[in-house]
């Protein structure tokens, strides 16, 4: 079956066809390092990082540019309310965001661009959008002529004419107040480099049109972010891009937002959930099962009771996997491939909730395999999951998550080994008939979180969910 992806500038569902074949190009607008990342944030990177394991999974071989915008406005006021450089803020923040993406287990890219290395390349495109009348110089900023450039706004649906008008913010000399600025004249105390219009800095939009130009060429396949950048951002971009005479991304695929009371999650807001925070309280994968399981489309509703549910359903996958690794006396590979459902699924426009489902049914076979003592069927479902996981980055046999799906190797030992010996009291007490106590005591380990299992080879305990 061919892979679908929604595409925002078709507004349908459209077959991939890729620019080479067996080839797919992938550029997604990454982070503004102004502050660390909230969940909101990394969803992006974890939705296109399922995105690309999938294109793998199909046989395509992936590039994947994710940039990062390491000078802007925000920037500057931050360096300036916090008395530090504007390179130290960006590349705290940096080093935090790729923190949070690996974490969460996210592939790294093949190239992670800054804007700030990229200055002769927006030097070379605003000379020939000046050039070919797209674009002026004004008192040293460099403004994009949106009216020269007929196809504005088709990605969002607007018309120009009834687009508000952005209120001031001091940049002077533009011929329509909703043309925008590719370069910024230089200000005292802000960072600047040298153009042939004079010292500046980078606009917000200029950066991915050069950068997507560079390490992607003329045309690519996707173009990738949130929903919130559909207008300016990927607008401006487009216009840049075409105006310069590119091709541009032939599909732009954008996911939702997470929210919280249903507004966005902005640290403007003060709303935000840092990712620094959350893998305190939650193991990383299980942040991954909440965030990544949802469509991508979809806006999720941050709560901690959700996190509690995603954090029961994932506890259910991974002990069927525990328990047939244990039955199995060794590590079973994963498949080669994934069921057809679940294939049919992910090619529909990444429809990982309905994968998922696959998941979940096939864990269920497993356990009535392993309730019937059928090894065999056992074994052979759990080579399916270990490969459907694979696709969505959540098997906690890979060695990504290894030694965090038991939250550390020797507390789990010392653990253990305190537990077996209250299960062996336990099973002198059933031994006896003392049905009592025995129930007692399952009792008391459930209160302290644990969950206790009784099978054919004798009792075992896991963890349960806060």
């Amino acid at each position: 079956m061919t892979i679908r992806l929604h595409d925002t500038s078709a507004r349908k569902i459209r077959d991939f066809v890729p620019l080479t074949p067996g080839c797919v190009s992938i550029y997604l607008c990454g982070a503004t390092v102004q502050a660390a990342p909230h969940i909101g944030h990394i969803r992006s990177g974890l939705n296109f990082d399922i995105m690309r394991r999938w294109f793998t999974y199909r046989g395509y071989e992936v590039t994947f540019v994710r940039n990062v915008t390491d000078i802007d406005d925000k920037i500057i006021k931050k360096a300036a309310e916090q008395g530090r450089p504007w390179w130290s803020i960006g590349y705290e923040n940096e080093r935090a965001f790729n923190d949070g993406y690996s974490a969460l287990g996210c592939l790294p890219p093949t190239y992670e661009p800054r804007a700030t290395g990229h200055v002769t390349e927006m030097v070379e495109m605003m000379r020939g959008l000046i050039e070919r009348g797209h674009a002026y110089e004004s008192e040293g900023n460099v403004y994009f002529d949106v009216r020269s450039f007929p196809g504005y706004l088709e990605l969002s649906n607007q018309e120009l004419d009834n687009l508000l008008q952005p209120e001031s913010d001091g940049e002077t000399g533009k011929r329509d107040p909703r043309d925008f600025a590719m370069w910024k004249a230089a200000k005292p105390g802000e960072p600047s480099w040298e153009t042939p219009w004079g010292r500046g800095r980078p606009g917000w939009h200029l950066e991915c049109s050069a950068m997507a130009h560079k390490y992607l060429g003329t045309a690519f396949d996707i173009h990738g972010g949130g929903i919130d950048l559909i207008f300016p951002h990927h607008e401006n971009e487009i216009a840049q891009a075409k105006a310069f005479g590119d091709e541009f991304a032939t599909y732009w695929v954008h996911n939702s937002w997470v929210t919280m009371s249903g507004e966005k999650m902005s640290k403007s807001l003060g709303n935000s959930v840092l990712v620094s925070e959350m893998v305190k309280e939650w193991r990383p994968i299980v942040l991954r099962y909440y965030l990544g399981t949802p469509h991508y489309r979809s806006t999720i509703e941050y709560s901690e009771e959700a996190l509690r549910e995603a954090e029961s359903a994932f506890a259910r996958i991974e002990g069927f996997v525990q328990r047939v690794t244990e039955m199995a006396g060794k590590a079973v590979n994963p498949a080669d491939e994934v069921p057809p459902a679940f294939a049919e699924a992910m090619d529909d426009d990444l429809g990982v909730p309905q994968a998922l489902a696959i998941v979940h049914t096939t864990v269920r076979q497993g356990n009535s395999a392993l309730a019937a003592d059928d090894k065999d069927a056992a074994i052979a479902r759990l080579a399916e999951v270990r490969a459907m996981l694979g696709v969505l980055g959540l098997d906690p046999l890979d060695p990504h998550w290894a030694g965090e799906s038991d939250r550390g190797e020797e507390l789990h030992g010392a653990v253990d080994t305190l537990v077996r010996l209250v299960l062996e009291q336990r099973e002198s007490a059933r031994a006896r008939k003392d049905w009592a106590t025995a129930d007692a005591i399952r009792d008391q380990l459930g209160q302290s979180g644990l969950v206790i299992e009784d099978s054919p080879t004798g009792p075992r305990w896991t963890l349960g969910p806060r």
